[in-house]
């Protein structure tokens, strides 16, 4: 059975990754991509559904962990009654056939390991035909093949590929799996290198990667430990950020809150941009900047919320019923259909991320251009009609504050843009439909009772989302309309000092799903909420909250969706781009102050801070 979520630290090479248990089980790996079909889904039901155990075969007594400096190679090293040896786990960044290396390292004393091959293709639903070609372990099924390569003997018994071996002082033992189109050549040993080689060659990489990173005095190695994770969850033949390589795990364990997460949302563009432009990697910013102008060219009023990693939109959900579920959530969806949703926050997204761009410096290609006049020009038309929101509620479509807000952004940055680049534009009808929607969300979006923004018009809930209105300049954080709402927040959505997303126990959208009541603590908006307690000026707070969400990183420095603050545990999909990105941004908001460059702050603020424009 699956471990639990915090127990998994993630390896990668930037295309795909898979997550390696405390126990030394691989339990959930896609190839070639992240979002193909797994060979090992034995993290959604059992281990029948697909796992590669590398462990001492005799009861361990202490098992630690740590990935080699600032790489993704992780070390697992146990400790038994007859001696210590080390599982060392990673993936080459891809240059010849997708490549999975265990090496097995001897430290002391002689242990005796095990190693259980499962290979199911399809998730879980394929079991393949085995072969022995070469001294080689060669499994094909479907459209997939892998080509497995060990220093010891492996056995075949009962559909999975077994091995038993000692290690000793001295002693490293690599193992190799490649993967290849069942339909191709097998790949050699010239094509997949010396496993011991690479491992130097792909810690160099990794090393030299996070050199570059430019991170705050405090918390450095957290956020140059989330840089690698979002630097691994990064799609690099196109530049698209994977949200979180896994689909499924729920955010309330036993519910149906499982939601397949290996796609791209325009959400995360902006968040995205600032974790990566503040921290100096603009070859990254660069490539994402145009995978979202590839993803959603094409006509506004088709635009998704979220695409596939080479810019694909039908992303059709489809149920598993043949995987039970992580500790029985189910069911498993594959596929997204909330990409078909029309959520009108990603227009204030999608064009605050450009506005970003034009006040770092970088000139609007005539194709930018167009696609920011095309997608401003549609949002006049759809403003004013309800959608399904931030958080994708698949329930009736209501007028969500937070998205009136950002089609504010929308139209803010788009004068904003104009304004830095000199284009030629009459202003003043755009400066009046900012005027209108602002005074619009001010006039419906508040409770009259608490004076705090509200969840939706004519309700009188809060929603976490609620916490961006100081972050994208909506208002001065010192408002008096803002500060209602982040008490308010703080006193209505707030278990055990951690912010949940919305009230779920009486929601509508849950009625509406027949879904269980309840949910984590999203560690999204609890980052936003440091951001704003520190904008607000309460520093000692936002500094107490944000080094609270660091001690809920597992013991490698990752972060799920979202935290349990009953059962003490992560929930949701593992690792989160959003809650990595968020840590980083407001790891820089922190040291930077209320000037911190994480912050999103309005056209007004933004001239301040960068001077006029040219």
């Amino acid at each position: 059975m699956p471990g639990p979520i915090e127990h998994y630290a993630m390896i990668g090479d930037t295309c795909t990754a898979a997550l390696v248990g405390l126990d030394g089980s691989i339990d959930w790996l896609c190839l070639p991509d992240f979002d193909r079909p797994a060979c090992f889904a034995a993290l959604l039901g059992h281990e029948d559904h697909g796992r590669w155990l590398l462990a001492p075969e005799a009861p361990v007594i202490d098992v630690s962990r740590r990935y080699r400096g600032d790489t993704l190679v992780l070390e697992t090293t146990f400790t038994t009654a007859d001696g210590v040896a080390s599982v060392i786990d990673f993936m080459p960044v891809r240059q010849g056939p997708p490549l999975l290396v265990r090496v097995v390292v001897g430290h002391a004393g002689t242990v005796r390991m095990a190693s259980d091959l499962r290979i199911r293709f399809d998730y879980g639903s394929i079991v393949p035909w085995v072969r022995r070609i070469d001294g080689a372990t060669v499994a094909v099924g479907g459209a997939d093949g892998l080509v497995v390569r060990a220093p010891v003997e492996m056995h075949g018994r009962d559909h999975r590929t077994e091995a038993s071996f000692d290690v000793s002082p001295g002693d490293r033992l690599a193992f190799t799996m490649a993967w290849f189109p069942s339909a191709g050549q097998v790949p050699t040993v010239d094509d997949c290198g010396d496993p011991l080689v690479i491992q130097q060659r792909t810690e160099s990489w990794w090393r030299n990667w996070a050199a570059k990173a430019e991170v705050p005095a405090e918390w450095p190695d957290a956020v140059r430990r989330s840089l690698i994770t979002l630097k691994a969850l990064t799609y690099a033949p196109t530049g698209g950020v994977c949200a979180a390589p896994t689909t499924s795990l729920p955010e309330q364990l036993g519910g149906q809150r499982n939601w397949d997460y290996r796609f791209c949302w325009l959400r995360d563009a902006t968040f995205t941009l600032h974790a990566l432009l503040d921290s100096g990697y603009e070859t990254e910013a660069d490539a994402w900047a145009r995978w979202l102008r590839r993803a959603v060219a094409g006509s506004a009023d088709r635009l998704q919320i979220m695409y596939g990693l080479d810019g694909r939109r039908r992303l059709t959900e489809e149920t598993l019923d043949w995987l039970p579920g992580y500790e029985g959530s189910a069911p498993v969806r594959i596929g997204n259909a909330a990409s078909l949703q029309f959520q009108l926050d990603v227009f204030g997204e999608t064009l605050d991320m450009f506005h970003t761009l034009v006040c770092r410096d970088r000139k609007l290609n005539e194709d930018a251009w167009s696609l920011v006049r095309f997608l401003v020009d549609h949002l006049v038309e759809v403003w004013q009609e309800p959608d399904e929101g931030i958080w994708e509620v698949r329930g009736p479509r209501r007028h969500f504050v937070h998205s009136k807000v950002m089609a504010w952004v929308a139209v803010d940055r788009w004068i904003a843009i104009v304004n830095r680049t000199g284009r030629p534009e009459d202003l003043a009808p755009w400066e009046a439909l900012r005027d209108q929607i602002h005074a619009e969300v001010c006039a419906r979006g508040i409770d009259p009772d608490r004076n705090c923004f509200v969840q939706s018009y004519g309700s009188t809930d809060v929603d976490a989302s609620l916490l961006m209105l100081a972050l994208v300049g909506f208002l001065p954080p010192d408002d008096p309309r803002l500060v209602a709402t982040v008490d308010a927040v703080q006193a209505d959505l707030m278990v055990d000092g951690f912010v949940r997303r919305y009230r779920t126990e009486d929601s509508p959208d849950d009625a509406v799903d027949g879904l269980p009541p309840g949910e984590g603590a999203f560690l999204l908006t609890n980052f936003w909420l440091a951001d704003n307690l520190e904008l607000m000026g309460r520093h000692d707070e936002a500094v107490a909250l944000f080094e609270r969400l660091l001690d809920l990183r597992n013991d490698v420095g990752l972060l799920a969706e979202e935290w349990d603050p009953v059962d003490a545990r992560l929930l949701g999909n593992v690792p989160q781009a959003f809650s990595h990105v968020g840590l980083i941004n407001t790891a820089h908001n922190l040291a930077g102050g209320m000037e911190g460059p994480a912050v999103q702050r309005s056209d007004r603020q933004l001239r301040t801070a960068l001077g006029p424009s040219t």
